[in-house]
């Protein structure tokens, strides 16, 4: 398991939040932000029991919100989306010169998080995954974090909820305490189901995804070596390719299209030229 980065800050209470900028990656707003700022923001967010959605957004996500306008729209008004992803980093530093020395990805994230939990009494709801790998990561966090604050756990239903369900969902969560809430149920089903129930829920929601599998040990990430290069989506087509591959393969060369053509236009290329070394780029 990657280790928890340690070195969260503390600020008082009962001072405004000020989210992190945000930047157009290919029209999705992503946040230039580091571990240690996220994670003081989410603390404090956390204890004044803010209504706040964070997503830890890869370039799976950024193409699948490029080609869903009601995923851009619902994302883009997140109060953080992390770029999770060196890719995405890279493209904040270049296009819009943020200078951001590591990327945030979700688990991590949520590791860092759990462990600020710890020492601040925060309480942490876990929604999303199955019995089995809920039950290893329950497991896995409190041997890392004895006084871990495990307030509530639930593997939902692979279906979209009733009304019903759903305001049970909300009652369940808001009468825990929880401070944060983990969602790992998956992209985009995560995200719409943190945004649609953002003015409803008393806490801070984050869609962190396979993080479950890779704490609980279910998964294995990839070597540190890959993470760093941008590679981690080819160690998991590699694992999983009848599940993943469609996802990474068309995704990541949907992503390199658009990329070219942001790079050919901040050259000041017109149509015609970019349409030109566009298609000489693909022979």
């Amino acid at each position: 398991m990657q280790e928890a980065d340690t070195q969260y800050l503390s600020a008082p209470l009962k001072t405004p939040l000020q989210w992190p900028a945000k930047y157009s990656v290919l029209g999705v707003q992503v946040s230039a932000t580091s571990y240690a700022e996220a994670v003081d923001l989410l603390v404090r967010a956390a204890k004044e029991r803010a209504h706040a959605i964070v997503d830890f957004t890869p370039v799976s996500v950024v193409v699948e919100a490029v080609n869903d306008a009601v995923l851009r729209s619902r994302l883009n008004s997140f109060d953080i989306a992390c770029p999770d992803g060196q890719p995405v980093r890279w493209f904040l530093n270049h296009f819009h010169r943020t200078g951001l020395e590591d990327r945030v990805c979700g688990t991590t994230a949520m590791l860092s998080l759990c462990e600020a939990a710890a020492h601040e009494g925060i309480g942490i709801y876990l929604y999303g995954s199955t019995p089995d790998t809920v039950r290893l990561l329950q497991s896995k966090l409190l041997n890392c974090f004895p006084e871990l604050n495990i307030a509530g756990a639930e593997c939902p239903p692979f279906r979209a909820l009733t009304p019903e369900e759903r305001q049970q969902v909300v009652d369940r969560i808001n009468q825990s305490g929880a401070g944060f809430v983990f969602l790992g149920i998956g992209s985009p089903r995560q995200e719409h189901l943190a945004w649609e129930l953002r003015n409803d829920i008393a806490a801070v929601q984050l869609c962190v995804g396979a993080a479950y599998d890779f704490i609980a040990g279910t998964k294995k990430r990839a070597p540190e070596w890959m993470q760093k290069i941008g590679l981690e989506w080819l160690y998991r087509f590699y694992k999983e390719p009848a599940r993943l591959g469609k996802r990474y393969l068309s995704g990541n060369i949907q992503f390199l299209n658009l990329l070219v053509r942001e790079l050919l236009a901040s050259l000041g290329l017109g149509v015609f030229k970019r349409r030109v070394v566009a298609r000489s780029l693909r022979l």
